[in-house]
């Protein structure tokens, strides 16, 4: 079973002035994808913050997946893919460029996302948008290639190749 780390960036949620909707939405899009969320929490738009704490998960193995929601617009704030992008080992930006795709066919605003993706040790990292029902179309329509991925990149599987 993959495990799974929620990030959610937001410093109103941080400081319990807004609810964690996104955070909550993705939870249960991976339950219901087999997924195991092993650690959830809402950090600061503050980019050392959120570098360590990915490191933590990556570098202890605590999740082989982890799962942002939030920062990645264009608020002065906003920080996430840098913080992403300042840990990871290997780049994917396969990923967010196919969220971006798919979102397009919603809403023009979502060639404003930043958002990135990448791996550090056996831990991919992936950027979702902050909105609710953003993070469920991009979700939804990336879930059922993540585990492939991700089993490559355990070393479980070693062909992408669809049979």
């Amino acid at each position: 079973m993959t495990r799974v780390a929620i990030i959610t960036s937001s410093d109103s949620g941080f400081r319990n002035e807004r609810q964690d909707i996104s955070g909550s939405v993705i939870q249960k899009i991976v339950e219901k994808n087999g997924y195991e969320v092993v650690h959830k929490i809402i950090l600061p738009d503050e980019l050392d913050v959120l570098c360590e704490e990915m490191k933590r998960i990556a570098d202890n193995n605590i999740a082989n997946l982890i799962l942002t929601t939030g920062g990645t617009g264009f608020s002065k704030r906003d920080c996430t893919p840098e913080a992403t992008e300042k840990i990871i080992e290997k780049k994917v930006p396969g990923i967010p460029e196919a969220m971006r795709m798919f979102s397009l066919q919603f809403t023009k605003r979502a060639m404003l996302s930043r958002a990135s993706a990448g791996i550090r040790k056996e831990t991919l990292i992936v950027n979702l948008p902050g909105s609710p029902k953003a993070v469920e179309e991009c979700l939804e329509y990336i879930i059922s290639e993540l585990e492939h991925g991700i089993s490559i990149m355990l070393g479980k599987s070693s062909e992408c190749a669809r049979k």
